[in-house]
């Protein structure tokens, strides 16, 4: 039942914005000990649910439930008594609201504010992409943008170098960020072009540029970012389609977070087309994580990487796929709590202090073939996926909070590269 409705899901989108989530609703849960916590990643599982934002111990998630499981869902969590509360009754409804939100807040041609993008509304891909080319056409001395290829549906896969010697005193070590690995997670593309211009145009860390290179790739998942935006906002994985396979062309692409070759599809993912955790027919069958992997071979001595998400104000580092401690847990920890302590120290009172811990751990669950499990075990000692803040609608924030999120992400970065080499 589920599997239909999922696919009907795509087929009406394709007539009606939203009209696929009526009836829709979406739930706070919070579980109080380990135990509820794997109760959650099981009750998610068995009903095939989508979790806009994973619940910790003590900290709320967010599941969106389709009409057919409300029942299920809501009985399964008063039996073992794991405490829920509606965040919204009609998603439909809460997701036109936001689509006016948006609207309103988008101007055709954004203006650069002292060389940089605005961050009061969330940039298409084409905007993003002419602001690094710009960039690296104003500094060519320093930054210089690659296009190795392009994504399935043919947009340009840009990334952007940012070095004082070209990449070439391999002393330096690289610190590698991305975005925008799932489409739907708008909020996680802007913290990379803010770290852009932090380092090209408005620079007051210049120790961040004399002692490290950097390579920053704001949207790794380029479909998925643009059909979330012009179609189907709650999209999350790429646009991937196998031709002449039914389920493909029905539910189109892959969780580029499980499709890395490191344990690949064990545990935290679905065979199914139509699972939103999807880890794709093979490791790297997508050639939006083939960049990623690609970036990190060419260059061996990245010293830390970072990818981006939302939301949850969580650190997270490997491995993912089982909860152990790698043979860097210790250095991991210590870097990621310098990070959060720098931020915690910024950020806006309404946001949740972060927290730092191993991913399987955090999430209460292992999630196989992710991009920082992936990374660590071909030599990347520091490795993290940065969980962003949520307030009020979780992945679609407000854009009047954009900056006030570049600004305190920012920090924890500055502070995290530090303390990195610090420990190197």
């Amino acid at each position: 039942m589920r599997v239909w409705l999922i696919i009907a899901s795509f087929v009406v989108a394709a007539s009606a914005r939203h009209e696929e989530y009526e009836g829709w609703s979406s739930y706070y849960v919070v579980p109080y000990d380990f135990g509820q916590l794997e109760a959650i990643n099981e009750i998610v599982q068995k009903y095939n649910l989508d979790v806009y934002g994973h619940p910790a111990i003590k900290r709320e998630g967010l599941v969106l439930v389709d009409p057919a499981n409300k029942k299920n869902f809501t009985n399964a969590l008063d039996e073992l008594n794991i405490k829920y509360r509606i965040h919204t009754k009609d998603m439909k409804a809460h997701l036109e609201l936001e689509d006016k939100m948006f609207k309103d807040k988008v101007s055709p041609l954004p203006t650069r504010i002292g060389g940089r993008l605005p961050y009061d509304q969330y940039q298409s891909v084409q905007t993003i992409h002419q602001y690094m080319d710009d960039i690296a056409a104003a500094h060519p001395n320093i930054a210089r943008v690659v296009t190795p290829t392009v994504s399935f549906n043919g947009q340009p896969m840009k990334y952007m170098r940012i070095s004082t010697t070209n990449f070439q005193d391999t002393r330096k070590p690289i610190i590698f960020l991305d975005g925008g690995m799932h489409g739907r997670e708008w909020l996680s593309i802007p913290p990379v072009t803010y770290a852009i211009n932090q380092l090209v145009e408005n620079v007051t860390d210049p120790d961040l540029l004399n002692r490290f290179d950097w390579i920053l790739l704001p949207i790794v998942n380029p479909d998925g970012y643009r059909f979330s935006r012009d179609s189907s906002v709650t999209f999350r994985k790429t646009r991937s389609i196998i031709p002449g396979n039914q389920w493909s062309m029905m539910c189109p692409g892959v969780d580029l977070d499980r499709n890395f070759d490191f344990v690949w599809n064990t545990i935290g993912t679905s065979d199914h087309h139509c699972s939103y955790v999807f880890p794709g027919v093979a490791p790297f069958s997508e050639v939006e994580a083939r960049v990623v992997r690609d970036i990190l071979h060419q260059h061996r001595n990245i010293l830390m990487y970072i990818t981006f998400s939302s939301f949850g104000s969580f650190i997270m580092y490997p491995w993912a796929f089982d909860g152990s401690l790698s043979d860097h847990a210790f250095r991991q920890h210590s870097v990621g709590i310098s990070m959060a302590d720098a931020i915690n120290r910024v950020k806006h009172p309404s946001f949740l202090p972060y927290r730092v811990g191993n991913a399987g751990l955090i999430r209460g669950s292992g999630m196989a073939g992710t991009s920082i499990d992936y990374a660590h075990s071909v030599g990347v000692p520091l490795a993290y996926t940065i969980d962003l803040p949520g307030v009020f609608g979780g992945y679609w924030m407000d854009p009047i909070w954009i900056e006030q999120v570049v600004i305190e992400t920012w920090e924890g970065v500055r502070a995290g590269v530090r303390r990195a080499l610090a420990t190197n």
